[in-house]
């Protein structure tokens, strides 16, 4: 029996050293977790033997564990590495179709546009609609960016405007019968401009002009044509603040869409843009007239500047037409038993019986952890750690080798009796 002793304890102490020598290897691997060997007794046992008259016959490794602690964040500057601080995995879809996770986050994208990880996998999250800002779907989908085309132009369809009008302004009309008399206010005098777009992403210019007129009213103009009709009035309170004039329906011609209903020839060669025009944000103070602010929803065409991922997975893209908006968000998975998942390499593990099905979520909700862009989660191997360890499993190995050595010594002793 002191041979099978002997023989277990190598066995368990050369799997212990390849343990080891894992996690050694994989020390620098992103995302890597270091492994564990669990050791059990074997004990010989008998129908109707009693407890006492049991032996021991050696030892096995009853399993190799996963330990799923926090390994340090290092930043690199890259915007397109992604750390979990806390838990969850990232899902990916593996090239085979293979629903996969892991912790490593150094993604990149392809020439198509498709977020992947180093070994070609999708890297998984939930869809964000550009015009709500909501995510438009619950179904997991491989997120993907438009690289290789630019996004559309969106119309204009709303201007909002932010600005203070004198109170001290002069009627525009002027006064010619005033001692000494008042001057006309040229049109020209409070007035601004915005570039708005159509669905072609043509800019056209829309201007505002603002006229005094009687009390604490003010005429809204887009022309400076003696002729033109005001567009609006706004109406102000005794404290400055707007009462009534907002919004303004505007009728802006499209230079860039020539209009399909116009005869040859004919009036509105172009066509229209319908835009509503939100003054709710102008004033009338003792200030001097100044914008604030001034904006619209329409913008061009536009290719793919850069991308910048939040601590929620939110991930903003960037354009060169100075759009920036929410495209999708990455999905995190989590276990309630993390040591059941199997590695099946390339730093990915996918779900078993043991590990129960995933729990899907975004970063920062519930008990998820919060992701950390620019910056990249190193394996959490103690390398001090582990070569005390490697002496000791060799010091496993040759004690036992050492019983095997001595048991040989005796039945030799025992052969060579005359």
């Amino acid at each position: 029996m002191g041979f099978q002793h002997g023989l277990s304890g190598l066995n368990a102490a050369s799997k212990n050293l390849d343990v080891i020598g894992h996690n050694v290897a994989n020390s620098s691997t992103t995302g890597f977790k270091a492994s564990r060997t669990d050791f059990a007794e074997m004990v010989a046992s008998a129908i109707g033997s009693s407890s006492g008259s049991t032996s021991g016959i050696g030892v096995n490794v009853a399993a190799v564990s996963q330990q799923f602690t926090q390994g340090a964040i290092n930043s690199t500057g890259n915007s397109m590495d992604l750390a979990v601080n806390g838990d969850g995995f990232f899902h990916v879809k593996l090239t085979d179709g293979t629903q996969a996770y892991t912790r490593s986050g150094n993604f990149q994208l392809d020439k198509a546009g498709n977020m992947i990880t180093t070994d070609g996998a999708s890297v998984m999250g939930y869809p964000i609609d550009p015009v709500t800002g909501l995510t438009s779907s619950t179904t997991l989908e491989p997120l993907k960016f438009p690289t290789g085309q630019p996004i559309p132009a969106k119309e204009t369809t709303e201007i909002t405007a932010a600005l203070n009008l004198s109170a001290s302004a002069k009627n525009a009309a002027g006064d010619p019968a005033a001692v000494p008399p008042v001057p006309a206010t040229p049109r020209a005098t409070y007035g601004t401009s915005i570039e708005v777009y159509d669905s072609q992403g043509i800019a056209t210019p829309v201007t505002m002009y603002f006229e005094k007129s009687v009390g604490n009213t003010w005429n809204v103009f887009t022309s400076l044509d003696p002729a033109a009709a005001s567009v609006g009035q706004l109406t102000f309170d005794g404290s400055g603040k707007l009462v009534s004039g907002s919004p303004i329906a505007l009728t802006v011609a499209a230079s860039g869409l020539p209009n399909p209903n116009a005869a040859p020839g004919g009036a509105n060669p172009v066509q229209s843009l319908d835009i509503s025009l939100n003054l709710s944000g102008v004033t009338q103070s003792s200030s001097d007239f100044a914008v604030s602010k001034l904006t619209h929803n329409g913008y061009a065409a536009g290719e793919l500047n850069g991308i910048k991922i939040s601590t929620d997975g939110t991930i903003m893209a960037s354009y060169s037409n100075g759009v920036t908006r929410a495209e999708s968000q990455l999905a995190l998975a989590k276990f309630s038993n993390s040591q059941g998942l199997s590695a099946i390499g390339g730093n990915n593990w996918v779900a078993t019986a043991d590990s129960g099905a995933p729990l899907y979520g975004t970063a920062k909700s519930g008990s998820f952890g919060s992701m950390v862009s620019g910056a990249l989660e190193s394996s959490n191997v103690d390398l001090t750690a582990e070569l005390v360890n490697m002496m000791g499993a060799q010091r496993a190995y040759q004690a036992n080798a050492q019983t095997i050595k001595t048991q040989d010594q005796v039945f030799s002793t025992l052969v060579n009796l005359r």
